[in-house]
């Protein structure tokens, strides 16, 4: 299933298992591969703290479920630049090593929806997005990772993904 965010309960599940298939089947190794998708998660709380939760759950029911899923595309991307953020910070206090940002990268491309979906059915179907494409994701990691500051992680407001 790969790590995952409970709001509920507000903890964070980590599937070794996943690690495992970054590494193997996804072809992206590394340690920093890891952090990232950690840090994914993370994201998902300083969601849940700021109101990005509240809000999705609120258009629950109220709106369709394609305009759902572009909501969900949306909070994903956010987390993948809270991430980001996270990675600047990480940066600043010289925690980093050479390739760390390579390997989020890589592993950022490497879990986008659109390749997901062209492994598994053998096309791609960006209706059934649920995280976003490689190129997005890797997008708004970089964009939390040059600035370092969480106010620029804002995909709601942006016109385009």
């Amino acid at each position: 299933m790969g790590p995952f965010y409970c709001p509920d309960d507000e903890k964070l599940y980590i599937d070794l298992a996943f690690f495992r298939d970054l590494q193997t089947r996804f072809r992206a190794p590394g340690d920093f591969a890891q952090a990232y998708v950690i840090a994914h998660e993370v994201g998902h709380q300083v969601q849940k703290l700021t109101g990005s939760f509240q809000q999705m759950e609120a258009a629950r029911g109220r709106d369709s479920q394609a305009k759902m899923d572009q909501i969900l595309v949306r909070m994903e991307l956010q987390a993948d630049c809270y991430a980001g953020v996270w990675g600047h910070r990480a940066g600043t206090m010289n925690q980093l090593e050479s390739g760390d940002i390579a390997e989020a990268l890589n592993a950022a491309t490497a879990i986008g929806d659109d390749r997901l979906q062209k492994q598994t059915r053998g096309y791609v179907v960006p209706e059934a997005f649920t995280h976003g494409s490689s190129e997005q994701r890797v997008r708004w990691f970089k964009r939390g990772m040059d600035s370092g500051h969480p106010k620029d992680c804002n995909t709601f407001s942006a016109n385009s993904l």
